[in-house]
């Protein structure tokens, strides 16, 4: 058939059909920072480690929407840099950076 019907769309960052390797690399940094600092936060002990990578996830979610190129792109970046703001607040509430 010429004109079949894509089912599923592709899972990809690159919509626009070209490579982004830096704003990509962002992204996932972002995703692994968020991850970690939201489930990180939950433990109440774990306050060093949940401030930190949320802080990490902070900085490196701000650069990633600054500099990212598409849209798929910049929705990841909120989502991940969303779970380090609460990562990093409540890494803060439970004893901060330094304690």
């Amino acid at each position: 058939m010429a004109q079949s019907v894509r089912r599923f769309p592709a899972l990809t960052l690159n919509t626009d059909g070209h490579a982004h390797p830096r704003e990509n690399t962002l992204v996932g940094l972002t995703v692994v920072f968020g991850l970690m600092a939201f489930i990180s936060a939950g433990f109440y002990n774990l306050n060093l480690l949940s401030s930190w990578s949320g802080l990490a996830g902070i900085v490196t979610g701000l650069w990633g929407q600054f500099i990212s190129v598409t849209t798929a792109e910049r929705f990841v970046v909120v989502i991940a840099l969303a779970m380090s703001v609460i990562g990093f607040g409540m890494g803060l509430a439970h004893g901060g950076l330094w304690s």
